[in-house]
């Protein structure tokens, strides 16, 4: 190691201590480009990001080949909503039970067994559909089935990102997830148009199967002493009551909760409305409606990569996300052609990993840690397990009124739920990391310092 050089004996630095070791953070990034890659500096969420890169392509393939397998067995849109719904219904009724399960288990490992089962349905469909046995009420089964799995792993994803970063770059980690889930809905619809047009449906439930075997990887890979673990919540009677109320009183958890529950609602029911849109509007095939998920995918990447340089999450930002989400769905739902639908398809995915990642990290910021599972199975209440409600009813718009009514009515609501937060934005900010008031300045004191700085520090630049 070589001594670049002594610092001076004395400096007036405000301080309460007499020695101060001179060690740049290793975490604060030197160059803008930097800060939005930040969470990948943390080895085990690298380790589990590339594993969710692989499984989330099969997860998109798998979305866009059960929209197009219900259509294809002769389902109307009101029946592409109900069998939707049967997916998201377990996350109504389990999810609360599911969060609670997450607080109490070891994440990493109840993760690991989501999976596995998550593989095992999408096996089972697959082998239903390419023996050419498969019926509505068997998808619905199966999805039914994949639903229930969600209800747990759901909760306990989300809340295993903080256990793997923790709270300074929590918020650049939701963000780049986000960025990775929609560069697999950019991927991974494209790729199922081009094998349902081959091959048929049931080659993409079983590309799916095989894809959860990354995300099992990438967690028997992780280091466990490197995660930021807290004790399992012991049993006891009342703790799924205990969520909810500590929800209800808490302003900045119950406010963006609520616009999600409406947003969720009418907003996301993009698997029962694009395949309508691509179909019965464009009258195109499965490749219109990959065009139209994909374009979404696309734009969400890029809003992702841009949220990922915003450190902080507050009840402002939320409010203008679900604005700015609300009115480029209304663009989408107004475009005259499939390209300008698709153009404007980059802007609602822009929009909506905007709100997305601004609602998730707000939660997880101001949550309890022993809390943390619960809250976010009522996230996923409201974004997933909506759908049983949300899914039928913009089914049956859009089969009343259009595909374009129907995506319109998403729009709406999300300006609905913008609204409402923009009344509560005199309250606290939502995120623990929001700016706060500065503390009194202390006088300059005398210290001593008690090391050099050396070349092999982290962050200390070499001689120029």
């Amino acid at each position: 190691m070589t001594v670049l050089g002594d610092i001076p004996m004395t400096t007036d630095i405000p301080c309460k201590s007499d020695t101060y070791r001179v060690r740049p953070h290793p975490w604060r990034p030197r160059t803008r480009p930097r800060r939005a890659l930040l969470a990948l500096s943390v080895p085990n969420y690298r380790i589990y990001l590339g594993g969710q890169a692989v499984s989330l392509v099969g997860t998109w393939m798998q979305a866009v080949a059960l929209g197009w397998l219900v259509l294809q067995l002769g389902a109307s849109g009101t029946v592409l909503g109900l069998i939707t719904a049967a997916q998201f219904a377990p996350v109504l009724l389990l999810g609360a039970y599911g969060g609670l399960l997450a607080d109490r288990a070891d994440k990493r490992r109840l993760l690991v067994y989501t999976q596995l089962t998550s593989g095992l349905l999408a096996a089972g469909l697959a082998v239903l559909d390419l023996t050419g046995v498969v019926q509505l009420w068997m998808v619905a089964l199966v999805a039914a089935g994949l639903g229930a799995v969600n209800a747990v792993d759901n909760p306990t994803r989300q809340s295993f990102v903080h256990e793997m970063v923790g709270a300074d770059v929590l918020a650049n980690a939701i963000s780049l997830n986000s960025v990775v889930v929609n560069a697999a809905r950019a991927v991974g619809p494209g790729v199922a148009g081009v094998l349902i047009a081959v091959a048929g449906t049931g080659v993409c439930f079983m590309v799916n199967a095989v894809s959860f075997l990354a995300v099992i990887v990438s967690l028997t890979r992780m280091d466990p002493r490197a995660l930021r673990r807290r004790d399992p919540l012991p049993r006891a009677r009342g703790q799924v009551r205990e969520g909810f109320g500590y929800v209800l009183r808490t302003p900045a958890l119950r406010v963006p909760l609520a616009m999600m529950a409406v947003i969720g609602t009418l907003a996301y029911e993009f698997q029962v409305v694009l395949p309508l849109l691509g179909r019965v509007v464009f009258h195109g095939g499965a490749g219109t409606y990959g065009l139209l998920t994909g374009a979404m995918g696309v734009g969400a990447v890029i809003g992702g990569l841009f949220v990922a340089r915003r450190s902080r999450a507050s009840l402002r930002t939320l409010v203008v996300s679900a604005a700015g989400f609300g009115a480029v769905i209304l663009l989408a739902s107004s475009a005259p052609e499939v390209h300008l639908a698709a153009a404007a398809m980059v802007l609602v995915g822009a929009g909506s990993v905007a709100f997305l990642s601004a609602g998730n990290a707000a939660l997880q910021l101001a949550s309890e840690p022993h809390m943390r599972g619960r809250v976010m199975a009522l996230w996923t209440v409201a974004f997933l397990g909506s759908t049983p409600v949300g899914g039928p009813t913009i089914g049956w718009i859009s089969e009343q009124l259009g595909a374009r009514a129907g995506l319109a009515t998403g729009g709406l609501a999300a300006l609905a739920a913008a609204w409402y937060g923009a009344r509560h934005l005199s309250d606290r900010p939502v995120s623990r990391s929001a700016p706060t008031a500065a503390p009194p300045r202390q006088p300059p004191c005398q210290v001593r310092v008690a090391a050099t700085v050396r070349s092999d520090d982290p962050g200390v630049p070499g001689p120029h």
